[in-house]
């Protein structure tokens, strides 16, 4: 038996458990995250619709700060499996859209821990935690969120993290939407989604620990910047998404959203960053 199979002992009774977030989609929340996404926050009143993607925003859970690990995530086993790998990133997500949440009204998020794989292959031991997050307001599940976070070991000291090779993204897109990621956008995406891990702000730790040349621009903002840009050149009503990262993008850096044109209610976008290397891609559906 491998050390991976002594280890799923313990973290196999995790699977299943589900933790539950109340949130009152308090409107001055709303307006913060309209105003990082030079949206008017004048807009938003109490009861208004919110985007179909804003869900991300709310049901964030509150640790302590002595709960606080070294890398800047909770501690092992405070709100996810205490996974024996010290590096988390998120990889892949797919997201059903059956309504939008409301400004100012209470909400409820429920987290699953839906999966935890783990598995061997050419780039050494890893293991994937797959949470499904269900986002419900006055009786209705509006949004079902499910998420892979790939868990690896330490990079020694000194040393560089292990990169994926770089692939040129497509040209042949039809649209395009760029986005400078800087350190302020970063910092208050962090905010609004309550994330300390320390690779989005502190330089030192992120080379010398984590082993990157760069801050690390956040995932879930490239996602959201993602969709956003889709909806701008979609018709009809988002009701799902998938998406894959697959290159990280720095702070500083730039994000270029390239796009198909929309065919029987689908929709394919791609990221790239400034030197054209692929970052992302999802492929979106709408309801006509």
């Amino acid at each position: 038996m491998s050390w991976m199979d002594e280890a799923m002992k313990d973290l196999r009774p995790w699977i299943g458990r589900v933790r539950t977030v109340e949130d009152d989609v308090g409107l001055m929340a709303v307006r913060r995250a309209a105003g990082a996404f030079n949206v008017d926050p004048a807009k938003f009143t109490r009861g208004t619709e919110l985007p179909p993607h804003w869900f991300t925003f709310f049901g964030v859970e509150t640790v302590l700060q002595s709960d606080i690990g070294p890398d800047g995530h909770a501690k092992k086993g405070v709100v996810l499996p205490p996974i024996p790998m010290p590096r988390r990133m998120g990889a892949g997500r797919r997201v059903k859209v059956m309504g939008c949440l409301r400004a100012g009204e209470p909400a409820l998020k429920k987290a699953e821990v839906a999966d935890i794989v783990p598995k061997s292959g050419r780039s050494g031991d890893i293991f994937v935690l797959t949470m499904r997050h269900t986002y419900e307001q006055a009786g209705k599940t509006l949004a079902v969120d499910e998420m892979d976070a790939i868990y690896r070991p330490a990079v020694p000291a000194g040393q560089k993290t292990t990169a994926t090779v770089p692939t040129q993204a497509r040209t042949d897109h039809a649209w395009s939407e760029r986005t400078e990621l800087t350190n302020a956008l970063n910092f208050r995406f962090s905010a609004m989604t309550w994330n300390a891990h320390r690779i989005h702000y502190d330089g030192d730790y992120t080379r010398s620990e984590e082993g990157y040349p760069a801050l690390v621009s956040n995932g879930g903002l490239s996602m959201h910047l993602m969709v956003d840009a889709a909806l701008a050149h979609a018709k009809g009503t988002l009701t799902g998404y998938t998406t894959r990262l697959v290159h990280p993008l720095w702070v500083g850096d730039s994000l270029e959203v390239r796009g198909e044109t929309q065919k029987d209610g689908k929709l394919r976008v791609w990221a790239a960053d400034k030197n054209g290397v692929l970052c992302g891609e999802m492929d979106l559906e709408f309801a006509q």
